[in-house]
């Protein structure tokens, strides 16, 4: 368990810094020069170089990256260009809406998308089968902010039952958890319904089925536990994905959350704030992942902590 532990540890720490790499690199390779746009196309020559100096930014990229790195392991991620303050305090406060957009998409992925694979898995290869079977390839195919478009322009530009965007209320948040959360359904679907066919004619249902009790009672809740496992694992892997995914879902539908504000702070160059977001969206998504193997092992005890590593 210890060495597992401390295994899981320095992969953690090797995805991390892979992260920190990897936006200090994009931020300094791609057009655009901060001091510029904190002064303004007006500014002299001399002033943008002044300030160029000031950030650090005449430096050879490799005296910027080490005193970045020094930066990241004291946790000081500078102030942010455009809002002022401390960048990394700027992208927890609007964390919360982004969290509570994140966990409405997995519920109602998950929610949905067991019972899609329940109820194909009940009638294997009839039409409600493969009519599921087809929903789940087209919304997978499906580019999330393509749908988002889509779904605005049903239900809120032609039926005007839920509205557009902000966060004004509880039903803003329906549009876009459930654009977010489409991509993950069809996943979970597929899974459920693999799941339980695999297990269906395992010896221990077939008994429980031989004691008279109803095919409900043998799926709920003998057979779905063992049917979920792949789900349960899947599930590290997607919240990652869905928090690199409120960027483009935030912007779309105008969520207050820190993905609309890393995607502004792009356009902005505002170098601390895109690199506190992304570091600590690589943070939880690695936490995450970490907290699912260890479930994993709870869930089947078959299953133990060392193995998930393998």
């Amino acid at each position: 368990m210890l060495g597992y532990l401390i295994r899981r540890l320095a992969y953690s720490l090797f995805v991390l810094w892979g992260a920190v790499t990897i936006v200090f690199v994009v931020l300094r390779v791609v057009p655009g020069d901060p001091a510029l746009v904190i002064l303004g196309p007006d500014a002299s020559p001399a002033d943008v170089a002044r300030l160029r100096h000031g950030m650090g930014l005449d430096q050879p990229l490799l005296v910027q990256y080490g005193h970045y790195l020094a930066d990241v392991a004291r946790l000081h991620f500078g102030d942010s260009i455009r809002l002022g303050g401390d960048a990394m305090g700027q992208i927890l406060l609007r964390l919360p809406a982004t969290a509570e957009l994140a966990v409405a998409a997995v519920v109602f992925a998950v929610t949905v998308g067991i019972g899609l694979g329940v109820a194909a898995a009940s009638r294997p290869n009839s039409w409600l089968d493969r009519l599921i079977s087809v929903f789940t390839l087209v919304i997978q195919s499906t580019p999330t902010f393509w749908a988002g478009l889509v779904l605005l322009l049903i239900f809120a530009r032609q039926l005007r039952v839920l509205p557009s965007e902000g966060a004004h209320s509880w039903q803003n948040i329906i549009l876009p958890a459930i654009t977010l959360g489409l991509g993950f359904l069809a996943m979970v679907t597929r899974l459920t319904r693999s799941g339980l066919l695999e297990i269906s004619h395992e010896s221990y249902l077939n008994t429980v089925r031989a004691k008279g009790l109803s095919e409900r009672v043998v799926v709920f809740p003998h057979a779905i536990r063992n049917a979920l496992i792949p789900v349960v694992t899947v599930i590290g892997l997607y919240l990652g994905s869905v928090l690199g995914g409120t960027v483009v879902i935030e912007t779309v539908f105008a969520w207050p959350g820190a993905g609309r504000l890393i995607a502004d702070s792009i356009g902005y160059r505002d170098y601390n704030v895109v690199q506190a977001g992304v570091i600590l969206i690589a943070a939880l998504f690695v936490v995450v992942n970490l907290l699912v193997d260890l479930l994993y092992g709870l869930i089947d005890p078959r299953v133990s902590v060392g193995s998930v590593s393998r």
